[in-house]
């Protein structure tokens, strides 16, 4: 169980570095989109300026292209995130075997006549990098990405006789994807139609189940978040047909957001996809008024003494989780005290989204569901298209509902959220070490240079891999700063918030030394 853990956290945090390039291409898609839509210029006449729609239609173009191009942003992002040293060799490995896996594909279908000469979409094909071949989608850039990386780890120091020496170590990792990439393509050609099928019919049993479905995946979402796994939960939802299939344009588009962003780019589009509203729209809900309510209620059962200082702990965390979505410096201080509050949570979490589904709201998101997005992709929409104003409806009441079950909850147990310790209050959540020496401590709380394999990080957590987990220290990592420690075994992953990047920076720069 700790092994599969560990590997979980591993496949789970390489996703991330592809998700970051979403919020900017998402910010320029949202913008240039919404701003150069007919409908938006001829209800706000201003805007029809040559110069200014020719910004706007740059900006959607930009922004369209990112996401035109997902399958291979992930080839190249999970490659990187699962390589362990010599990172760039296995991004470019990667899309070496992504053009190979699918000229492989291209062949493969013209060699026996099923290349479609029209209608790509109704016969499973597409356009990727220029080559038509299977719609695969993100899940053959996943796939590639995992095999570059397996086959970098493996062979990145291999000694080839003294006469090929120049094609070893690193230089052979494209040579052995290359190929391999052949095989992965003709095996897909092979299986991916049955593929394609189970994952239409699987998308159709969830559709089927109704606001009952929609429940359990919000409630299942939120339950995986403290072990770092719900991005692994959430994105074939997004990214793959098992979130739903759309003809757009002409082709093919699978997954919920891909969905939204090809109608946020289709200036015919009236209304947003219906699975919007089952996998993305509910967060905004519980991120923008559900989590604040929470943050609130346990500032005022906080102990008078610690108000102060819980006051400015807290506002932090709740203005992140509004603004911009990022929910676990908020969690993560209930989460490890009070598991009730955290149960609870996943169950409101799950009816927002069954109640976004009930209302058809259907504000999409790049990231999270913050009030950034929420402007974006709701307000800049339209009434019409998204339905945004029943977030306000829903919402509100939602901000009371939490308050009120976590007052009710905190004070009735006498649970020890943050302020209500029996000890001293400690500055929870704030460094006790200066920032010159934060990676030094954390390096030195995770058992020292030599007990640590892999440092990695997602959006909120410092990801980890050690040697012997006995040797982590919990009270040394946590005066660095750190919301919360989660351990499987040799799987560590330390909250630090939306700064994570930075600690990472500085333990790698350390460890380097």
């Amino acid at each position: 169980m700790k092994k599969a853990f560990e590997k979980a956290q591993q496949f789970g945090k390489s996703f991330m570095l592809p998700i970051a390039v979403l919020p900017a291409a998402g910010l320029l898609l949202g913008i240039g989109g919404a701003l150069s839509n007919p409908n938006t210029v001829s209800a706000y006449p201003f805007l029809d300026i040559a110069w200014l729609q020719a910004i706007f239609t740059i900006m959607s173009a930009a922004g369209s292209i990112v996401f035109a191009n997902l399958p291979i942003i992930f080839a190249v992002g999970v490659a990187v995130g699962l390589a362990r040293s010599d990172k760039g060799t296995a991004g470019l490995a990667a899309m070496i075997g992504y053009f190979v896996m699918n000229a492989t594909i291209s062949a493969l279908l013209a060699l026996t006549g099923e290349l479609a000469a029209e209608n790509l979409a109704g016969a499973g094909q597409g356009m990727a990098v220029g080559i038509q071949t299977l719609e695969t989608g993100v899940f053959g850039g996943i796939i590639i990405g995992i095999v570059a990386a397996a086959l970098h780890n493996k062979y990145n120091k291999i000694q080839l006789p003294q006469v090929l020496g120049f094609f070893g170590g690193s230089r052979f990792i494209p040579i052995i994807v290359s190929f391999t990439a052949i095989i992965v393509g003709a095996i897909l050609f092979v299986i991916w139609p049955y593929f394609q099928l189970f994952i239409n019919q699987l998308g159709a049993l969830v559709t089927t189940t109704g606001e009952i479905g929609t429940l359990l995946y919000g409630f299942i979402l939120r339950m995986l978040g403290p072990l770092g796994l719900h991005h692994i939960f959430y994105l074939p939802f997004w990214q793959t047909a098992l979130g739903g299939t759309m003809e757009i344009g002409g082709k093919l588009i699978a997954g919920t957001q891909n969905i939204f962003f090809a109608q946020l780019a289709d200036p015919t589009t009236e209304q947003y996809y219906e699975g919007v509203s089952r996998f993305m729209s509910g967060r905004f809900i519980t991120m923008m008024f559900g989590l604040p309510g929470a943050a609130l209620a346990i500032y005022h059962c906080a102990k008078p003494k610690n108000r102060k200082v819980v006051a400015g702990i807290l506002l932090s965390a709740a203005l992140t989780s509004f603004l911009t979505g990022i929910t676990e410096p908020l969690e993560f201080s209930f989460l490890f005290v009070a598991p009730i509050l955290y149960v609870v949570h996943a169950a409101f979490d799950g009816l927002a989204f069954m109640m976004a589904d009930i209302f058809n709201i259907t504000v999409g998101q790049t990231f999270s569901g913050g009030f950034i997005d929420f402007i974006l992709f709701g307000l800049l929409q339209g009434v019409d298209k998204t339905n945004w104003p029943y977030v306000l409806l829903v919402g509100i009441p939602w901000f009371f509902l939490y308050y009120f079950t976590f007052k009710i909850l905190i004070t009735k147990r006498n649970l020890k959220v943050i302020g209500r310790e029996d000890e001293e209050q400690q500055t929870a959540g704030g460094a006790q070490v200066t920032a010159t020496d934060r990676a030094k401590t954390i390096v030195e709380g995770l058992g020292g240079a030599e007990n640590i394999d892999i440092v990695d990080c997602c959006a909120t957590r410092l990801r980890v891999t050690v040697k012997d987990g006995d040797l982590v220290n919990d009270d040394i990592i946590k005066t660095t700063g750190s919301k919360g420690i989660v351990k499987k075994g040799t799987g560590i992953q330390v909250i630090y918030g939306p700064q994570v990047t930075i600690v990472k920076n500085e333990v790698e720069e350390l460890l380097d030394k």
